[in-house]
């Protein structure tokens, strides 16, 4: 087990990490909530948050509600500007949208109004792609996430599972090189859920892009990765600890979980996080 403060990358870190955020400071404008007050103030979400991710390493974070997980994500992604702090893609500033990263949303993002062929090919239709050369590889990758014949379904006349595995090859098919997830199976059934997390590892086993997973779920984490990072409740929130998940390749998510290893993991992590998580969970009470 590891264990990192949030501060300044180390130089003993890889040259150049798939990923890393380095002091990374985010704010926004809000307003004073005392009575008879306007008076604009400024709320720090993040605060000297530094991340890395290494090439081929899957990292999840996890921490209490509203601590600002998807924020760090959205920093990542080029979606949001942090207000302090430098963000690095493969050693190269980050500079706009990050174009080597995949991003897959907690909502369902697919258009209501195409097939799960055209969803998935949505992204190599706006680069550009021959239609025919699209669609035969929307087709290998509807296979290869099980949907194959499913192809003209639309969206409602798919399952939420099914949905996840269109949105998933939608991703996948661009090649990304970093994935960036968002809690993308926390609206399944917990049966489902399982078969989504064991079908993103055999897919992310074969060629081992570099993830960054947000959840909620700390056993999600434990299963998935290869490291956790812990963050503190909001505002500010910084990661507070980080651990080495050192269970065996390749993993059955359900069959991992009964492991004394991974009892082991979880109550690690818990201890370092449980506070936090009684913190976020008063703020959400006093809000």
């Amino acid at each position: 087990m590891q264990r990192r403060q949030g501060g300044t990358i180390d130089a003993g870190v890889a040259a150049a990490p798939a990923l890393a955020l380095n002091r990374i400071t985010c704010r926004f404008a809000a307003r004073a909530t005392a009575k008879r007050s306007n008076i604009a103030v400024t709320y720090t979400a993040v605060e000297d948050a530094t991340l890395v991710v290494g090439p081929g390493e899957f990292v999840s974070v996890v921490g209490p509600t509203g601590c600002g997980k998807s924020t760090l994500l959205n920093v990542a992604a080029g979606l949001l500007p942090p207000s302090d702090g430098s963000v690095a893609v493969f050693g190269a500033p980050l500079a706009g949208l990050n174009r080597s990263a995949g991003y897959m949303f907690q909502a369902d993002s697919l258009m209501p109004w195409r097939s799960a062929l055209s969803n998935v090919v949505a992204g190599l239709e706006f680069r550009g792609t021959p239609k025919q050369e699209a669609q035969a590889k929307g087709r290998e990758w509807l296979a290869r996430v099980g949907l194959a014949g499913f192809e003209d379904r639309y969206p409602h006349q798919l399952s939420g599972g099914m949905k996840k595995r269109v949105a998933l090859a939608q991703m996948l098919i661009l090649d990304p090189q970093i994935l960036l997830m968002d809690e993308p199976f926390s609206a399944l059934d917990v049966q489902t859920r399982v078969l989504m997390e064991n079908e993103l590892l055999e897919l992310w086993s074969a060629d081992r892009k570099s993830v960054l997973f947000i959840t909620h779920d700390l056993e999600e984490a434990i299963s998935l990765s290869d490291r956790v990072v812990v963050l503190s409740a909001g505002p500010a929130t910084r990661p507070i600890g980080e651990f080495r998940i050192d269970l065996p390749r390749p993993r059955d998510v359900a069959e991992i979980r009964m492991t004394p290893r991974f009892v082991e993991l979880h109550e690690s992590i818990w201890h370092a996080m449980k506070d936090e998580v009684l913190k976020g969970y008063a703020q959400s009470r006093r809000a």
